[in-house]
């Protein structure tokens, strides 16, 4: 792979800190050159393709595979089905923790859901192996597709997301509306969405006895290298997976997949390098998506303005075969205080693949219910929606009680509000228009997203030279974990970024955790500064106890460390480099480790919550019922920020996707068959260059010293939280109509007024 090195002049220090820099990218002139190398880049030598064949149908049974026509094709080796799959030594439908799901890897005839694998075909091309899978020509015994959230009974499920209560309750919540002067009562409907990264899902996989090599995009190496281990019976440290790249994952490779999990079985059946790539509509089905949600909301406030009792109801559905819920009711927990507050789940089971998370799960969905409604009863109030969020926004997270950084959040309303322009906006829908005779609405939506941390590992080096070496197995699905993490390296070992070597992105390395819920910067981060914190200790006590050093005794003053040097704290006048510490006692280097992890104190004491304000502004036809964004302003307060320029990327792709969910994106599944009918990128819609309107993310100032250490919070994917409600809110005040099915279409905004 080639080396990676810094695109822009080293002379960016500021007060001695590379945190905080707004560097490029570490890895930008490789991808924009082409030499970045992506897991379907891979081709060892007598690598053979796999081409996946999918059901045509939902649900039912396999009952016939033209094998021998597909075998008969030029170039065709072998063809994969579950009558002669290699045994497996787990069963891919078993579940021994949260983070397992149901996978299908061809255990058997039955079919699940439209677009499931239902054999591997591996062929010398790509081209042999597209038309050995079409030469199958399936039939099945055909079973009716549930489809939609009332093809079923409903139920409870036991819990939503990963352990979440299904129902929450405090306060009185019946008693609230009953008292309210004001109430709100309405339902919001979210379809079916799916992942859509720009790179597939593929896997390179070769077998060398029981050692497997892999290349393929993760979000999660460790994770997934043990799922491998269970699955095929092997040591985890006989899997080496390779994810220096990933074009997008957006949650969808947070878990490894079936389709690559076929992919290492059929590198397996041939004894040959395989690689297998995901169609653009094979993504369709077997590797997760978001579901569809009803929900209702219930919302009373009194004659003052202040909410009285807040409901929020979510039906959701998974599989037919697994359980993930999507926990949108929960988005109500967070926000505004009420003295009753309660949220619900039910379920539906539907014949589809396994909903799994994807861009903030739960909040993205729930947030854009909950930001209406709250919006509907501030003008049910006769109240400005900023003004109504500001004397309701709660100073302790509402159901649990714990306190958080509530004055984050005003700020975020003011400076939003003041860059926008809000205080020009008039109360009643339908009052502006532009030059054009456009109608012009102003909306707002707040944003909040979890501060997460998971677990992680990381190794550090110092060398004799005084340059170091910081190894992580961190994930950078082109949020810029390389650039960012690099930066939190080279100041954990008080280096200038040249003198640190980075290495990420391979399962060889201390795990990393998980790149997913917004953790990844402050988990794999933690577990750098501290891994650097102990390696600068062992240097301390080298020096402190060695006579000839100008630093000897120096234990109980300390020592600070800056720029490759270590200073007593007590006399700043005598110092010494690393070189020197290391080269007079005869080390080549010195190594330590650090770990990650949340602290359970800080956890069961306060809550920790990054937050935002969104104000967008549409134009409307009249006439034709058009939608466009015009501008849209975004003030955020995520913690320490580590890398400007890379956090405000982040916050602009989740706007752009709170546009996308307000006005764009939906899968159209077709109710007889239970296929998706626009499965690709042609119809399913999402936002490209021409629908993306003048964004502004501003960045708040906040210290929160109860995250962690660092005070790093994230910031994928609370750019989301905000920005749909607030464009659906503008709508409104632009044309008086109430949308309350997303997206929203042009038919919504012809029908009467009334609607």
């Amino acid at each position: 792979m080639p080396e990676i090195n810094l695109t822009q002049n080293p002379a960016h220090l500021r007060h001695g800190s590379n945190i905080g820099q707004p560097l490029t990218r570490r890895e930008g002139v490789l991808k924009v050159t082409g030499r970045a190398r992506y897991a379907a880049d891979n081709h060892p030598a007598g690598m053979l393709h796999a081409v996946l064949a999918v059901s045509s149908i939902a649900r039912g049974r396999v009952t016939f595979l033209d094998v021998q026509a597909a075998k008969g094709h030029p170039g065709v080796v072998e063809v994969m089905t579950p009558a002669n799959r290699p045994l497996l030594a787990e069963d891919p439908d078993a579940k021994t923790n949260p983070f397992m799901f149901r996978l299908d890897l061809l255990q058997n005839d039955l079919v699940r859901y439209a677009n499931q694998p239902i054999a591997v075909v591996i062929a010398e091309t790509l081209e042999a192996a597209t038309e050995g899978a079409a030469l199958l020509s399936p039939r099945y015994q055909v079973l009716s597709a549930r489809v939609g959230l009332d093809a079923g009974e409903s139920f409870v499920p036991p819990a939503v997301g990963i352990g979440n209560p299904s129902e929450v309750r405090r306060g009185d919540v019946e008693a609230g509306l009953a008292t309210a002067s004001k109430r709100i009562d309405a339902i919001y409907e979210t379809p079916t969405q799916y992942h859509n990264a720009m790179e597939p899902h593929a896997i390179v996989a070769a077998w060398d006895g029981d050692t497997l090599s892999i290349d393929t995009p993760s979000q999660g190496l460790a994770m997934a290298q043990g799922r491998i281990a269970g699955l095929f019976g092997i040591a985890p440290g006989g899997i080496h997976i390779r994810s220096p790249f990933l074009g997008g994952g957006f949650g969808s490779k947070g878990l490894i997949s079936g389709p690559q999990l076929l992919g290492i079985l059929a590198a397996r059946m041939v004894g040959k390098p395989v690689k297998l790539v995901l169609r653009r509509e094979h993504m369709y089905g077997p590797v997760g998506h978001r579901s569809a949600s009803r929900q209702r909301l219930r919302i009373g406030a009194d004659e003052n303005g202040l909410l009285s009792a807040i409901d929020h109801h979510a039906r959701i559905a998974s599989s037919s075969f697994d359980d993930f819920f999507e926990p949108a009711a929960d988005a109500s927990h967070t926000l505004y205080a009420s003295p009753a507050i309660a949220t619900s789940h039910d379920a539906v089971r539907l014949d589809m693949g396994t909903p799994l998370f994807m861009r903030a799960p739960g909040e993205a969905t729930g947030s854009i219910a909950l930001e209406s409604a709250i919006d509907e009863a501030a003008h049910a109030c006769g109240m400005d929606p900023l003004a109504f969020r500001l004397k309701n926004y709660a100073d302790v997270e509402p159901i649990s009680g714990k306190p958080f950084s509530s004055k984050a959040l005003h700020e975020c309303y003011a400076q939003g509000a003041e860059r926008f322009g809000w205080s020009k906006r008039p109360l009643d829908p339908r009052q502006l228009r532009d030059e054009a005779g456009f109608l012009v609405g102003w909306g707002i939506g707040t944003a909040t997203f979890p501060a997460l941390m998971f677990q992680a590992e990381a190794r550090a080096v110092v060398r004799s030279d005084g340059s170091g070496i910081m190894e992580t197995g961190a994930h950078d699905m082109g949020q810029g974990a390389w650039t960012a993490l690099a930066q939190i390296a080279a100041d954990g070992l008080a280096l200038d970024l040249e003198q640190v070597e980075f290495r990420s992105g391979t399962s060889d390395l201390p795990d990393a955790g998980i790149a997913g819920g917004s953790a990844h910067t402050a988990t794999a981060g933690m577990a750098l500064h501290n891994a650097g914190a102990a390696a600068i200790a062992k240097l301390a006590d080298i020096a402190a106890t060695d006579r000839r050093s100008p630093l000897f005794g120096a234990g109980n003053a300390g020592v600070i460390a800056r720029d490759g040097r270590l200073f007593r704290r007590d006399d700043e006048n005598r110092s010494e480099s690393y070189a020197d510490i290391l080269g007079r006692a005869g080390l080549a280097q010195i190594e330590a480790r650090g770990k990650g992890a949340a602290d359970p104190a800080s956890q069961s004491t306060y809550a920790m919550h990054a937050h935002g304000a969104v104000f967008a502004e549409v134009k409307v036809d009249p006439d034709l019922g058009q939608i466009r964004v015009t501008r849209a302003v975004g003030a955020f307060a995520a913690g320490r920020i580590i890398n400007p320029r890379m956090v405000r990327s982040q916050i602009l792709g989740g706007m752009i996707w709170g546009m996308s969910f307000a006005l764009h994106e939906e899968a159209v599944i077709d109710r007889r068959s239970g296929r998706t009918m626009n499965a690709n990128l042609g119809e399913y819609h999402v936002p490209v260059n021409a629908d993306v309107p003048r964004l502004e993310a501003i960045m708040v100032d906040e210290h929160d010293p109860h995250v962690n250490a660092l005070g790093i919070k994230g910031v994928g994917e609370i750019g989301i939280t905000g920005s749909a409600g607030a464009i659906a809110n503008a709508v409104w005040h632009a044309t008086g109509i109430r949308v309350r099915r997303f997206p929203i279409r042009i038919e919504d905004l012809l029908a009467p007024a009334s609607h």
